[in-house]
């Protein structure tokens, strides 16, 4: 079944499939690691492997570090209640372990397992959440002594201890002797199987967070320096593969790098903590990081929507700044990760200039290209419809598509498709197929004010027409011109094309047609723009916003015509009004 964002329509042309022959060899691998899931899980359930397991033992944290993540009572409020919610879904318990229960989705049972409801109970605090987690951790100890998956996977064990190493002190503190004796000896098995299978971590995030974890078990647990200096390491490999030159994380997603720096920010903690040197490659990466973080905040604190990314907590995005010592501000072009930004007064517009991410990187991808957000102080005026995510995901597919993005699109058709759903997803994750080969981008200072100029190619081979766009950011902040041209290729075959050019608005402001022409757009905190275009018909029609935890219903303005064999300009601007 097709989905849909507004009117726009995701056909299944069967280019998707025909891609899919480029990662035969990567399929092939996932199946076969799969086929080998029950000799592996044997192997490491023996009686001969546990023994590799075994050594010295802690009988505390050296250190426990300061995790970014929010964390909401009202979560904490509801495992009080015997209610366990991750990701949309929840399981309700009154009697028995929650442990026992059938879990509604993979997802969930992950996040139970990997401690997800440790950080909200060590937030309310209080000896009714204490004794709740001791318990939890309890009966998570008795029923899982050996390796099974997922629940001993890599990704999952590495969140577990982060978890166990950032909020233990809200259970280890004054606890019975023989029961943190028993917690120990689990954390000692899980930290030296994490050491033997953190590189079996996917690819993006979750391999840099085994990587972490790897590493500040070796100083938390304080029990083994060649843990330690082995997680270390491959953490620097990793960081020079995912870390990208402008501080940017290869997944070029704003969400996916304030992750990054956190897990760097608490290696770091932890390694000053126990009078270790902090890594120069991994100093230079958080040096790096902290601009490209502010890069993407808008006025109200929170990231731009991009690539699968979310808003985010503002409050979290400022305690993990507020641990830059360096202060770098951020800059106006990041080259490797692809964006622009423009700055002006209250001013602010980022615009994606990238080709998607490499393909292993690419399962949150979206198709957005040449998209960008606007904002003028605290408020957000255009938008990305943003990222489905585990509690929506029957969105998901149709909000990495273009159409949920404030750019052009052709004949109803995505710049790029997510993998259709069967073997190859199941293999190799739902990666973003296709896409712009060639994203062109400069910048010049004019006397209207900052001008950016881009263009991309990911509508020649199907449509033979390339997608350029001028973004001006008037110096005062109060006016953003653009103009869109489709330019067909000479001699470009086939009949005229439907264009749209999409201006999704946030959903907090109002949006009126004015009877004089063009768009009112009026801000909760009273400040009004005038939204105006040429070159189409302009229509308001409806959209959603996925920007943080909820689907909320908005608006978009679309301006939309034919294209066949000339080139087509589409202008329009933004100005604020009632100024003086």
């Amino acid at each position: 079944m097709a989905e849909a964002v507004g009117e726009i329509q995701i056909p299944d042309t069967g280019k998707n499939r025909a891609s899919l022959v480029a990662f035969a060899p990567e399929i092939g691998r996932a199946l076969l690691w799969r086929a080998a899931g029950p000799f592996r899980r044997g192997w490491r359930r023996s009686w001969i492997y546990r023994r590799f397991l075994g050594g010295k033992l802690c009988d505390h944290l050296s250190f426990y570090p300061y995790d970014g993540l929010p964390r909401r009572l009202e979560d904490a409020d509801a495992l009080l209640r015997g209610r366990f919610r991750f990701g949309g879904e929840s399981v309700d318990i009154e009697e028995g372990s929650i442990f026992d229960k059938e879990p509604p989705s993979a997802r969930w049972h992950r996040e139970l397992h990997s401690f997800a409801w440790l950080p909200p109970l060590s937030a309310a605090g209080g000896e009714t959440a204490r004794t709740l987690a001791t318990n939890l951790i309890s009966q998570w100890v008795k029923r899982n002594p050996r390796y099974s998956e997922p629940i001993w996977e890599p990704a999952v064990l590495a969140k577990r201890l982060l978890h166990i190493f950032a909020h233990g002190r809200f259970v280890l503190a004054n606890s019975d002797v023989m029961w943190r004796s028993k917690v120990f000896v689990s954390l000692r098995e899980q930290a030296r199987m994490l050491a033997r299978i953190s590189t079996e971590a996917p690819q993006g995030l979750p391999r840099l967070e085994a990587f972490a974890a790897q590493a500040m078990s070796g100083a938390c647990l304080d029990d083994s320096p060649k843990r330690l200096e082995t997680g270390l390491e491959r953490l620097e490999a990793e960081i020079a593969a995912q870390i990208l030159g402008d501080g940017g994380h290869i997944s070029r997603s704003p969400e996916a790098l304030a992750h990054a720096f956190r897990l760097l920010a608490m290696v770091s903690d932890t390694l000053r903590a126990i009078d270790q040197p902090v890594p120069v490659n991994l100093q230079r990466a958080q040096d790096r990081m902290a601009p490209a973080l502010r890069f993407f905040r808008h006025g109200d604190g929170a990231l731009a929507l991009f690539n699968g990314g979310s808003e985010m907590d503002a409050r979290m995005i400022a305690g993990l700044l507020a641990r830059d010592e360096v202060r770098g501000q951020p800059f106006s072009y990041a080259p490797h990760s692809g964006f622009q930004r423009l700055a002006a007064s209250r001013g602010l517009a980022i615009m994606d200039c990238g080709p998607p991410p490499p393909p292993a990187y690419s399962n949150n991808a979206h198709a957005g290209c040449l998209s960008f957000e606007f904002s003028s102080g605290q408020q957000r005026l255009v938008v990305n419809c943003g990222a489905g995510g585990p509690a929506h995901s029957r969105w998901e597919t149709a909000l990495r598509a273009t159409a949920a993005h404030s750019t052009v699109t052709l004949d109803d058709r995505s710049i790029a498709r997510v993998t259709n759903a069967g073997l190859a997803r199941d293999a190799i994750g739902p990666r973003l197929m296709g896409g712009p080969q060639k994203v062109l981008t400069s910048r010049i200072d004019t006397a209207q004010g900052w001008q950016v100029d881009a263009s991309h190619d990911g509508y020649v081979p199907g449509l033979g027409i390339t997608h350029e766009r001028k973004l001006t950011l008037s110096p005062q902040g109060l006016m953003l011109t653009g103009m869109d041209r489709l330019i067909p290729k000479p001699h470009r075959k086939g009949g005229p094309l439907n264009f749209a050019a999409r201006f999704h608005i946030h959903p907090d402001v109002r949006v009126s047609p004015n009877q004089g022409g063009g768009v009112l757009l009026k801000m909760p905190n009273g400040e009004g723009w005038r939204f105006r275009a040429a070159g189409g018909q302009l229509s308001v029609e409806e959209s959603v916003y996925l920007g943080g935890n909820s689907v909320r219903r908005t608006e978009q303005l679309v301006v939309s015509g034919t294209v066949k064999d000339e080139p087509v300009e589409i202008g329009w601007v933004f100005e604020q009004i009632g100024t003086s």
